[in-house]
Parts: C-alpha cells; structure tokens; sequence
C-alpha cells in the first residue's frame, strides 16, 4: 500500500544491462558486489534495491556523479527501460506490469518528459512544436491548439505561437520544450538534466521559472541534476545516488547537517551551506544554562558566565552575566538587552549578530520560546564541516 501523498513509489528495484540479468541478481542476491558482479558477468548494475516515495506536489530532485544511476532511474518511472526486478507505483496503481496500451495512456495523460536537448521540430512552429503530443495522441486542432497557447504563457512565450525554433534562443527553445510537456497537463513531470545546456544566466532564470511553476500549480516534478546549486535551489528534498543506489534522501537542510557518507558530504564541500542552513538547524539547548524565574532568584551552576532566563511556558525573558564574586560569594546578574533570532533565520545572517554578541545568540521558535542557542565558535564549527 501507498501514501496517499505519495504520487510514486518505488520499491526494491533493480535495472540490470546486459543479456543475462537473472545470473546478476543471483549473484546479488549471495551477497556479491556491483564490482563482482561486472568482472565475473560482464552485466551492469544500473540501480541497486532502490526504495523511496515522491511526495505530491513537491520537486524531487536525484542527482549524483556520471554513472551514478540518476538518468537511468527517471527512465524507469516511465520505463522507458524495464526494470529488472522491483515494482514502481503511480497514484498507488503498480505501473511495472502494464501492458503496450495501458502504459501508452500513462505517458500521453500522466507524464510529462522534458530532456536536456530541446528536441524540437525545426519545420514546425513554436505553436505547433508545443501541441505536438497532443496531436499523436488524436486531439482535436482547435483543443490542442488552445491548450498550447495556455501552455506557452505560463511559461512566458505569449506571443512567440508562430515564431520557429532558429528564431528563438536557448532559454527560449527549452521554454517551449517545457510548454510542450505542460500542454498535456501531467500528473507528474520528469525532467532529465533539463537546463544543463543552457548559459549560466538562463539556467537560472529557467530554475526561477520552474519554481514559479511549482508553487503556482503545485505540479510534482522530478528532476534530474548532477549540479548541487541547482539542486538546492529548486529542490524541496533530493535524493542523492551512488553506484545505483539511493544513499540519502532529505531537505537540503538534512543533507548538509546529517550527511549519510563521505560521498554525500563531497557534494557540499565547498557550498555555502550558511545560505541553506536556518538558525534551529544547528541551534543546541544546554539545560544548565537555562533558568525559569518562577519568582525566587535563579540558581546557576557555579563558573557560568551567562544565563538564560525563561518564564513558565518557556519564553525567554532576557539573557544575564553571572557574577560570583560579590560579597560572601553570593551572585549578581547583569541583564544584557535581547538580541534573539528565530529558529527559520538563515544562518548568513545570524553571523554579524554572533560576532557583535558577549554571549551565544539565544534562538527562537515563531512563539517566543527558547529552543536554543548559537555561539560564535559553535557557528564556524558548523560552517567550516560544510
């Protein structure tokens, strides 16, 4: 059984190339490596047990090094390629199993394909490019017609219906190839290292477009990407691939804080991680330097320069240097004025509040609470693992 807010889900599959798959998976099934499998075989391993769910609504990046298994993956959704053993499901109706017909109308009604060329007809015009697949799947012209004039203003080409292909530019040819996909109104959209091709400037007006897409339509997309900049712009979680296998899936928060492996790692080494990462992900709360005023003086472990003071429901109600030193070693406290951020501040701009502070920036959630705290060492410790 599926979520019902899983839009695709794909459980314990394997795509094996090569003529004698069956002695592959019973080499695997002994416990043999991909490695193995290849020298003793000749059969490729091109996804290895793969197990994960795509959530409706959301872009679902897979990225990973050539090779990892990324573009064959996508290809298997659609099966384009069969897998060789496994079964991936669709709105909780298994799609491994269809026959010709059936899984013909799951690609003309419920997927739409965008690739990394744009794949268009040079002798048709943008109009006619983008209701192309609409007219093989026997739609009439005045409907597919209309439905490619939708398509292409939301993605901004209103206007652009008669030009042809070599009149427009790049960022503009992968418009239409992605209006020719939205034409169709698909269930889930696969894009396959879409915007690679394109200047450095397009491909990023092109990421803002798709996720201006994304949130006004709430289309579920998977998009394939060996680019970690990429990834992390547009993507609400990423599963990141290596030999054929899923090793990690998360937000990229959770990738960059809670990295399954080395290779995971590799892939941010070197990113700003202070641009992703929020305040409450990194934020830790140390009981000892917190106290509720409760209407007696706070009692802090002796040798704590500062304290923390909160009321009953856990509100911060200011932050004090301990003093021990007064008069029969009794304590006095110093109030500082608050300088708190929230739990969603990102990281980049908690560093000059850091840097300006004597004690860790207290950190709190929408409601005032103090979930924790954030010192200037704890913050380069963080940014300088990433």
């Amino acid at each position: 059984m599926t979520s019902p807010d899983e839009i695709i889900s794909v459980k314990n599959v394997f795509k094996i190339f090569g003529a004698h798959p069956d002695a592959a998976m019973k080499m695997l099934a002994a416990g043999a490596s991909k490695k193995d499998v290849f020298e003793k075989t000749g059969q490729v391993i091109g996804v290895f047990d793969a197990s994960f769910a795509v959530k409706r609504g959301e872009i679902f990046v897979i990225m990973g090094l050539s090779g990892s298994g990324k573009s064959t993956m996508v290809r298997l959704f659609n099966r384009l390629i069969e897998p060789t053993s496994g079964s991936i499901y669709l709105n909780g109706r298994e799609i491994t199993g269809l026959a010709d017909k059936a899984l013909l109308d799951v690609r003309r009604k419920e997927m739409g394909m965008v690739f990394q060329s744009f794949a268009l007809m040079p002798h048709m015009s943008v109009l006619e490019n983008t209701a192309f697949g609409l007219e093989i799947s026997g739609i009439s012209e005045k409907e597919r017609h209309s439905r490619a004039r939708e398509a292409l203003s939301q993605v901004g080409l209103a206007g652009q219906e008669h030009s042809y292909p070599h009149q427009l530019s790049g960022g503009m040819q992968q418009r239409v190839g992605l209006a020719r996909a939205l034409a169709n109104d698909p269930t889930i959209l696969l894009m396959d290292e879409a915007f690679s091709a394109l200047d450095p400037l397009i491909r990023s007006e092109m990421q803002g477009e798709l996720i201006r897409l994304q949130a006004e339509q709430k289309r579920t997309i998977i998009f394939i990407s060996h680019d970690i900049e990429e990834a992390v712009r547009i993507g609400h979680r990423i599963a990141i691939m290596e030999g054929g296998q899923v090793v990690q899936i998360g937000t990229p928060q959770e990738l960059i804080s809670q990295p399954a492996n080395d290779y995971v790692r590799t892939f941010f080494k070197g990113f700003d991680s202070s641009r992703i990462l929020k305040a409450g992900d990194v934020a830790r709360l140390d009981p000892e330097w917190v106290r509720k005023l409760n209407g007696q003086a706070p009692q802090f472990k002796a040798g704590l320069p500062f304290g923390y003071l909160i009321d009953e429901g856990g509100q911060l109600l200011g932050v004090v240097d301990i003093d021990t030193s007064g008069a029969g070693g009794s304590t006095h406290y110093t109030q500082h004025q608050q300088h708190p951020v929230f739990t969603d501040t990102p990281l980049h701009e908690v560093l000059e509040i850091a840097a300006n502070l004597p004690y860790p920036v207290p950190v709190l959630d929408r409601s005032g609470a103090l979930t924790g705290t954030l010192s200037k060492s704890e913050l380069l410790q963080t940014l300088s693992r990433h």
